[in-house]
């Protein structure tokens, strides 16, 4: 029965530095998307807002804390809408939509299987 624990315990530690990876990884990828066109104030305010979002529940990962794991998924579904509005709206910004896209679907993915992996018994 411990080993299980064990298990569960490596796998929940896992699949929270993955959570906390993806998390940066999509922060830098609309940090760099927004800024690619140029940098000035009123676009780094904008990139500052967009990521917002993504950096409320990053305290809450690194405790490991379940409740933010499971509003967390909420903050991520606008960068999924994002993604998947400007892979159609603009043909010519499709490299960033599709990373954009695909990094919210693994977030949102991580997180559910986090929530899963911890629940309680």
């Amino acid at each position: 029965m411990s080993t299980s624990i064990t298990g569960s315990r490596s796998t929940a530690e896992m699949l929270r530095w993955s959570t906390l990876a993806l998390n940066g990884l999509l922060i830098a990828l609309v940090l760099c998307w927004t800024l690619s066109s140029g940098l000035s104030g009123n676009r780094a305010l904008l990139a500052l807002f967009l990521t917002l979002p993504l950096w409320a529940p990053i305290r809450g990962f690194i405790r490991s804390d379940r409740r933010t794991y499971a509003w967390a998924t909420l903050c991520v579904i606008p960068y999924f809408v994002l993604g998947l509005t400007e892979s159609v709206a603009n043909p010519h910004g499709r490299l960033w939509s599709g990373a954009c896209l695909a990094l919210a679907l693994l977030l949102f993915v991580a997180l559910i299987t986090f929530l899963r992996a911890t629940r309680p018994r």
